[in-house]
């Protein structure tokens, strides 16, 4: 409950967001690749609130890809953007190449919010975001849809 509270509390105050060109802070100083193997520049999401979510397409909890989108869609205009990090760590549920990752995703609940290559998000194989997020809040994923909230600064940093 306390995190639900916290979430909607950070969601609340994006309308706060100003427009203003923010230095790329260290949390953010990565390059990745998208799943159309496009290089992304992590820098790019400087001084936007970023949900970072590992993924995967066939667990129980996949169903959360339709409330990601909403909210992406519903607060993308005030400064918030979901990032999606397909992760095939637990349980194999993440099986797919980019391609397959993509069509089903898009196909079936409609993601538009961008979404990286298929990568690791555990310790000791996690991606550099994924690392230093584990290492700035202590919670390192355990299972598919772990979230980390960063505020547009990228110091602020919620796990859950």
């Amino acid at each position: 409950m306390m995190r639900r509270i916290a979430l909607l509390t950070l969601l609340a105050s994006l309308t706060l967001i100003s427009e203003v060109t923010m230095a790329c802070p260290d949390l953010l100083n990565h390059q990745m690749k998208n799943l159309d193997g496009q290089s992304v520049n992590l820098c790019d999401f400087a001084g936007k609130v970023i949900l970072a979510v590992n993924t995967a397409s066939y667990c129980g909890n996949t169903p959360q890809y339709k409330g990601l989108e909403a909210l992406y869609q519903k607060y993308k205009d005030e400064g918030l953007v979901v990032i999606g990090f397909p992760a095939n760590d637990f349980g194999s549920q993440e099986p797919g190449g980019s391609k397959e990752i993509k069509e089903f995703c898009e196909l079936t609940y409609g993601v538009k919010f961008p979404l990286m290559e298929k990568t690791s998000v555990i310790p000791g194989k996690a991606n550099p975001l994924f690392a230093a997020l584990t290492r700035k809040t202590g919670d390192a994923p355990e299972w598919n849809f772990h979230k980390y909230l960063v505020d547009k600064t990228g110091q602020q940093i919620a796990a859950f």
